[in-house]
């Protein structure tokens, strides 16, 4: 394994309203699972696969992420903070925001996505792609959320979230990896979403691929949640 993994944005500043009245009162990263709050088993994830430096990017609640997780050193990382909030700026905001604390190259991964992939061969695979950014992604087949991507070739032909297709049987992962140029001609005065990035750079020829074997998990709905905490009974 690679000494010297990228850092991880992980994009922890949303409402969450789809977990109330569970984030009431706290964020979604800090939603117990097993008796834990989830960012505790995601960060543990990211340092058993090699990572080592962590930007929490937070928003809604940010300081109870704060305080529960430190500059890291209790889950043997470094984490440091980018804040996006009262004024959100959409999911590729929040990455622009958070650049200075990220250096040239970096991964990028949801706040609410638990993914127990090969981080070092998908940056290996990033790397000698030669190109501005990577999705990763998962022959879902309609299995655990509606697939979004068509792949073929080791390529992906077609991504959209919006207009899917029958032929689209992969979905986005949740892991990206990218330049951080992707991000910086960005209008600071408006929000910018991930998903109009990786489209752009799709179009652009712009956007390499990393196939994932292993399943995604996410506590973005209740039973996503329950899939998690079964998972994580045999797996930990």
């Amino acid at each position: 394994m690679s000494a010297d993994l990228f850092p991880v944005a992980i994009l922890a500043g949303g409402l969450a309203t789809r977990l109330r009245p569970l984030t009431e009162n706290r964020p979604k990263a800090l939603v117990e699972i097993n008796g834990e709050p989830f960012l505790a088993h995601q960060l543990r994830l990211l340092k058993r696969r090699g990572i080592s430096r962590v930007a929490l990017c937070v928003g809604y609640l940010g300081e109870a992420v704060r305080d529960f997780a430190g500059d890291g050193r209790a889950f043997g990382l470094r984490i440091e903070y980018s804040q996006d909030w009262p004024d959100l700026r959409g999911t590729a905001g929040a990455v622009a925001k958070a650049l200075p604390l990220l250096g040239e190259r970096f991964f990028v991964l949801y706040g609410d996505s638990y993914l127990p992939c090969d981080y070092c061969a998908a940056q290996e695979t990033f790397l000698a792609s030669g190109r501005a950014a990577m999705m990763t992604v998962f022959a879902n087949d309609g299995r655990w959320d509606a697939s979004n991507v068509e792949f073929a070739g080791g390529r992906i032909v077609a991504y959209d979230k919006k207009q899917r297709s029958a032929r689209m049987r992969h979905i986005d992962y949740g892991l990206g990896a990218f330049h951080r140029w992707a991000f910086e001609n960005l209008a600071p005065d408006r929000s910018h979403d991930l998903t109009d990035i990786y489209q752009d750079l799709l179009r652009r020829g712009e956007l390499a691929a990393f196939e994932a074997g292993e399943r995604f998990y996410e506590i973005g709905s209740f039973e996503g949640i329950r899939e998690l905490s079964e998972y994580l009974k045999t797996s930990t």
